[in-house]
């Protein structure tokens, strides 16, 4: 199941736009931030369980046996264990998931609109807006554009390092 989940990762975006279209009309999901948060959602599973399972495997199993003997069934021993350790990994998926939704520009191509898609929309029609191109407001766009993501790494950023290298080395 891993692999095939996996296998998701190397699908291109650009290579089912079309049958993806097709299936977002068939099944009515209303364009704009309905279309957007679902597709970011499923074609973010595959690296968010990588991520996570590379973490999952660097947990010592000598912690899960000792809440055992404690007497701790599988859920208490996940929430009360496993969880509270996992928060490095949980920071990096939400890391990973709020830069792609935010700098998304091919799914709100196709399936939203300048008035309710991501900020790259309006970033792209503000820098094509006119004949004459005021680079001036172009940049204002885009460094207002690209405060919250770096906000985000500041909050989280001593989580995302340790997220990141927690599942890169086996021993």
């Amino acid at each position: 199941v891993f692999a095939c989940i996996l296998f998701g990762m190397f699908i291109p975006y650009q290579a089912v736009m079309i049958p993806l279209s097709q299936l977002m009309t068939t099944m009515h999901v209303p364009s704009g931030v309905p279309a957007l948060i679902l597709l970011h959602v499923v074609f973010g599973i595959p690296i968010t369980t990588l991520i996570m399972r590379n973490y999952y495997v660097t947990v010592p199993h000598e912690l899960v046996e000792a809440s055992r003997v404690d007497g701790a069934g599988m859920l208490r021993t996940y929430w009360s264990v496993i969880l509270p350790i996992s928060i490095p990994s949980f920071v990096v998926v939400l890391i990973w998931q709020f830069t792609n939704a935010w700098n998304d520009f091919l799914f709100a191509v196709f399936f939203a609109s300048s008035q309710n898609g991501p900020v790259t929309l309006a970033l792209n029609n503000l820098a094509n807006g006119s004949v004459l191109q005021d680079y001036g407001v172009s940049m204002a766009g885009a460094l207002l554009a690209s405060l919250p993501p770096l906000v985000v790494y500041i909050i989280l950023g001593k989580y995302f390092i340790g997220g990141l290298m927690s599942g890169s080395v086996k021993g």
